[in-house]
């Protein structure tokens, strides 16, 4: 069998892409609302993103392993998924998930599970390395059990994604590529002022150093008061592509342009601790990028709302969440709480639902993020939107983990997620659960650690911790984890615990104490 497709990114292959698109409503209506009704969902966990921010981060190539929570789906009796992924993933991660599946037999799900791979651990994204391969895509094609009820979803979108979309002839649940400029960081200042949200003062579309010194020294003359200002790459994410600029003895006069493009390069300081000046500024000049206010505050918080429109254009708030965030600056994501603060989600909630409306008429698909900056004062809290993450993001896996595993949904009259019994799940999840005397581990180890120590999720009590970027534990001594509990503190300490039992654990494994005990 051969593939044959149009080349990527001309009219023939947008006006497929088109016709796909136009007839996944008919799909969405008639397959998704019924449970047991065939279909193949073909998932590609492709990090699709500046290739110089991912190598920044450690075990990158293991985040393709985030996605593993979609195995989920095979709850669903008639449902077939193929996973692709760039390198084999190790079958101990595959029965961990699939023995999470609730009322479905493991054998029963696995034989509709097929896993693909490329085997191939090159810095270039997943999409990339199937569309090299046409044979792959091909067997691809081969295993669809049932091709008039696919489709293709996705960690973001871009004209890679639409090609694979085209070469498979399925429509993909994701928004279309030419539509992600409003996921950037000036496409999202733009939409944040069309809906009427409050924004930080700055500029957007900036195309290279001498627009950012100018942007500066004008927010200086805006507010004589300000002490520092973010310069963004509107492509960057999860921080990485953030920089903070210190405005500390900077003059008043008419020489302030003059003194920021003399100390531009001593003053802005990197979130990505392996990020220098000159190839941030030549990144910046690729994608251009914002300057704006950093929002200073003694109590500030990083809600974010996630928000989904589908394709029957039903637009609709489905989580919010406090992001914690870390680095030197506070501006890289680590982690999430779920829900987030009474005190203020369903204000946040309204906020997004206002994006989600204004995007679905720009004719946006999929899952994506609204990330805030939330400042308490005497009057209240006063929330800032920073950002639109046009994709699946940090927040996405452990919410659909929750729904997955307990059958609940979100109340929007509380900000709360319910079980179908009425009651209220919480969770703390992290991608960014990280220590060096944690490499060694491998997938086994950890599963054994969980289960001995009582942490593993429960399915009669819905309590307990479910694990990912299991993949990277051995090697990084990394780890995600979800903490589910039926408060916010019960949650918290499932992670707590989950913590203190690793560092013990693992200074066992290292020889440390006493040899392993077994359970």
């Amino acid at each position: 069998m051969t593939v044959t497709l149009p080349p990527p990114g001309l009219a023939r292959e947008k006006a497929r892409f088109r016709e796909l698109q136009e007839g996944f409503r008919q799909q969405f209506e008639h397959v998704f609302p019924d449970p047991m009704a065939p279909r193949t969902v073909v998932i590609i966990p492709s990090l699709t993103l500046d290739p110089e921010i991912l190598a920044k981060i450690s075990g990158a190539h293991h985040y393709e392993e985030r996605m593993l929570c979609l195995l989920m789906l095979l709850r669903f009796p008639r449902t077939q998924l193929i996973f692709v992924t760039s390198q084999p993933v190790d079958p101990i991660i595959v029965d961990y998930f699939l023995n999470l599946l609730p009322g479905v037999p493991v054998n029963h799900a696995r034989k509709r599970l097929v896993l693909m791979s490329c085997y191939d651990a090159s810095p270039v994204s997943l999409t990339t390395k199937v569309l090299a391969r046409p044979r792959l895509v091909a067997r691809m094609k081969e295993k669809m059990q049932y091709p008039q009820s696919a489709h293709m979803t996705c960690f973001n979108a871009t004209p890679l994604e639409r090609s694979l979309a085209v070469a498979l002839d399925i429509p993909l649940f994701a928004c279309d590529p030419d539509l992600t400029a409003f996921g950037s960081k000036s496409g999202g200042r733009r939409i944040f002022r069309e809906a009427g949200i409050p924004i930080p003062p700055g500029f957007e579309s900036l195309r290279d150093q001498g627009d950012v010194i100018n942007a500066l020294a004008e927010l200086k003359r805006m507010d004589p008061n300000l002490r520092r200002a973010v310069v963004k790459l509107d492509e960057g994410f999860s921080g990485e592509g953030n920089a903070i600029f210190d405005y500390t003895d900077a003059p008043q006069s008419g020489s302030l342009l003059h003194w920021v493009e003399a100390n531009i390069v001593d003053r802005l300081r990197f979130a990505a601790p392996a990020e220098s000046f000159e190839p941030f500024m030549a990144r910046f000049g690729e994608m251009s990028g914002i300057v704006e206010t950093f929002i200073e505050g003694k109590q500030k918080t990083s809600p974010s709302v996630q928000c989904r429109i589908n394709p029957g254009g039903k637009a609709e708030v489905i989580s919010t969440h406090d992001q914690v965030m870390g680095g030197h600056s506070g501006q890289v994501f680590l982690g999430c709480t779920f829900p987030a603060n009474r005190e203020y989600r369903l204000e946040i909630q309204e906020m997004g639902a206002r994006v989600a409306r204004l995007l679905r008429g720009y004719d946006v698909l999929g899952r994506f993020g609204v990330d805030f900056i939330s400042v308490a004062g005497p009057q209240g809290w006063k929330h800032y939107a920073i950002e639109i993450n046009l994709r699946k993001g940090g927040t996405t896996h452990p919410f659909m983990m929750l729904q997955f595993l307990t059958d609940g949904e979100y109340d929007a009259d509380t900000g709360k997620y319910l079980t179908p019994t009425g009651r209220a799940r919480y969770y703390f999840c992290t991608d960014n659960l990280e220590n060096e005397i944690y490499r060694g581990l491998t997938a086994e180890d950890l599963i054994d650690i969980a289960v001995c120590n009582g942490l593993h999720f429960h399915g009669a009590s819905q309590e307990g911790v479910v694990f990912h970027l299991i993949g990277a534990l051995s090697e990084f001594g990394k780890l995600g984890v979800v903490a589910i509990g039926r408060t916010p503190e019960r949650a918290r300490k499932f992670y707590e615990k989950t913590v203190e039992v690793l560092h013990v654990e693992s200074r066992r494994h290292h020889g440390y104490t006493q040899n392993l005990i077994p359970c």
